[in-house]
């Protein structure tokens, strides 16, 4: 499978959208694009689902309220972590960009630009409330370990901004 296959049973779609990410409430699982597969065989749903990074903490989360969400549509599921193609932020899809800066999260840039905000403090990232790239780092972590801390020079908002990972 390469990084932009997903095989997912059309069935089961309106159903995981209903699925949050536990971190990012405005977003679903498949808008985050965790959900790799969702195979449904019978009554059973076999979904393979890929962890934003290695230790994230929500996975567990996630595989049960996947399973809670299967469960109440009449479907009884299980849950398989694969750790290979790695997750990356490409795998957000266009819908949960949108909904990332309206929540007040910048969404990734690409990753040349991600590291040339990150390391060498150009201003790229646009203000999720006023839409200003008069934009600082103001920490290399914000309120989780895959987002960091800015702030905006002109309308002085602290915002989040969702790191790219490749």
């Amino acid at each position: 499978m390469t990084t932009t296959e997903q095989h997912i049973d059309e069935k089961l779609i309106p159903i995981l959208e209903k699925v949050s990410d536990p971190e990012i409430p405005v977003l679903s699982i498949m808008d985050m694009g965790v959900v790799r597969t969702a195979i449904l065989r019978g009554n059973n749903v076999h979904v393979q689902i890929t962890p934003t990074y290695s230790g994230c903490p929500a996975m567990d989360v996630i595989g049960d309220d996947i399973k809670k969400a299967l469960e109440e549509a009449g479907y009884t599921s299980n849950i398989e972590l694969i750790l290979a193609p790695a997750w990356t932020t490409d795998w957000i899809t266009q819908k949960g960009r949108k909904a990332l800066e309206e929540y007040g999260i910048a969404a990734p840039l690409d990753a040349q630009a991600d590291k040339d905000v990150l390391l060498h403090g150009k201003r790229l990232v646009k203000c999720t409330n006023c839409g200003s790239q008069n934009t600082r780092m103001v920490s290399q972590f914000g309120s989780t370990a895959c987002k960091a801390q800015f702030q905006c020079e002109d309308c002085q908002e602290p915002f989040d901004y969702f790191k790219c990972l490749k």
